[in-house]
């Protein structure tokens, strides 16, 4: 498996690519293209075009969850003319709010256009033999919440990619628990041990979940940790104590074996 991060918080230096506080990687295994998120707005293009990759090889788009900065860039979607599956969670589109704002996403999935072949599913899907989309996620770690309690969102998801006695977990924000989430991914692939994380881990200014999550990764031990767009440099500072770490920016690429 192949992943590129199209869409982040962060740039590297020297590489001039596009960044805004969103989200979207490109990921490539097999015949499956996957875009996973699609940012806040239309720096996927973008950057994707810088990088000279051709999103009109995507026969995959799979949403983490409905926030706009997630979604947002369904709305320039238009120019993917070839056949598309949509997975995702059946409230992903729904309206959402913080405060006052409406934050959900800006397009609904029945005015996508035909290409785009629509999977909603709460459970999980398995996309070729090494990816799978793993539905709602069960909560099993009380300091991670519940869904629709205070930031948790029921439609908040991830995608694993297992092969043999390998196993990645991919998420998008986390806001349903990073540790609920690879307990999730342990038991749906059967394996028991977590290569890799990339993506958000929604640790942002919460001292007592960021000590509660770095107590279950030094019980579990990960090989390897890529935090990226909604994990707070606290909460980075605090992981690099106990797990390898590695910074995250537009256009870094992770090859799995």
């Amino acid at each position: 498996m192949k992943l590129t991060v199209l869409v982040d918080n962060n740039t590297y230096i020297d590489q001039y690519f596009l960044a805004e506080p969103a989200l979207s990687y490109l990921i490539e295994d097999n015949r499956e293209t996957i875009l996973f998120d699609v940012g806040y707005s239309d720096i996927f293009m973008i950057n994707a075009l810088r990088m000279k990759i051709d999103l009109k090889q995507v026969n995959y788009l799979v949403l983490s969850h409905g926030h706009i900065d997630h979604t947002g860039g369904l709305e320039h979607i238009a120019f993917l003319t070839q056949p598309v599956t949509v997975i995702a969670h059946p409230e992903t589109d729904q309206c959402k709010i913080l405060g006052n704002m409406e934050v959900g996403s800006p397009v609904t999935f029945d005015t996508l256009a035909d290409n785009f072949k629509i999977k909603l599913s709460k459970k999980p899907i398995q996309i070729n033999p090494h990816l799978t989309f793993l539905g709602e996620i069960p909560h099993r770690y009380a300091f991670e919440g519940q869904p629709l309690e205070n930031d948790n969102l029921a439609d908040d998801t991830a995608l694993i990619y297992h092969h043999d006695n390998t196993l990645w977990v991919i998420t998008g924000c986390s806001h349903s628990g990073i540790c609920n989430i690879c307990e999730y991914a342990k038991k749906i692939s059967g394996i028991d041990h977590i290569n890799g994380i990339i993506g958000g881990f929604h640790l942002l200014n919460d001292l007592e979940k960021t000590n509660q999550t770095c107590k279950y990764f030094k019980e579990k031990p990960i090989d390897i940790i890529y935090p990226a767009h909604c994990t707070d440099l606290a909460a980075k500072i605090k992981l690099s104590k106990i797990a390898q770490i590695k910074e995250v920016g537009v256009g870094l690429v992770i090859n799995i074996k």
